[in-house]
């Protein structure tokens, strides 16, 4: 791919990202005003508006912002997004499962914040199960014998030089 074609690529997802924003301020503001809140409606609209403009700056000047928005980032970066992600996914959780409780605690069923919770943990546990299947499978597939010792884990062991030392 051209130098020119990357660059649309990546501006193309530098945009995508407040235009989801916007988007999503948009939905906000018609179901607020189909629902007769529409002040709250706005007050989302704003809120979501000013996220979208911070984004488009941030794509301007920030290299982190830049560089989390490519097409493929390089590993540090891919990193640092899906951390970011993994952080986000903890605050909505125990959000909702703060929120659960409250519920609880009021007397009430707890409803749609126990269907968060719950759609959460069977999540968590799904992508455990597959990832650490997917790793597994990948370690056995190099041809690579794992350790069998429970203290040292489901890992290949460390290579060795020549001389049986461990290599660098």
């Amino acid at each position: 791919m051209s130098m020119r074609a990357q660059q649309m690529t990546s501006n193309a997802a530098r945009r995508s990202v407040p235009g989801f924003f916007l988007a999503v301020g948009v939905a906000c503001l018609v179901a607020a005003t189909v629902g007769g809140h529409l002040a709250l409606g706005l007050v989302t609209f704003g809120i979501m508006a000013v996220c979208s403009l911070a984004l488009v700056l941030l794509g301007r000047r920030s290299e982190t912002y830049q560089r989390l928005t490519e097409k493929a980032p390089d590993e540090r970066f891919a990193r640092i997004g899906g951390l970011a992600w993994a952080g986000t996914g903890i605050v909505l959780t125990l959000g909702h499962l703060g929120a659960f409780i409250g519920e609880l605690a009021s007397g009430r069923s707890g409803d749609p914040y126990f269907w968060f919770v719950a759609t959460a943990a069977i999540t968590y546990i799904s992508f455990v199960a597959l990832l650490s299947r997917r790793t597994l499978e990948a370690i056995a597939s190099n041809g690579t014998e794992l350790r069998q010792s429970p203290d040292e884990g489901p890992y290949p062991p460390p290579s060795t030089g020549p001389s049986g030392d461990l290599a660098a």
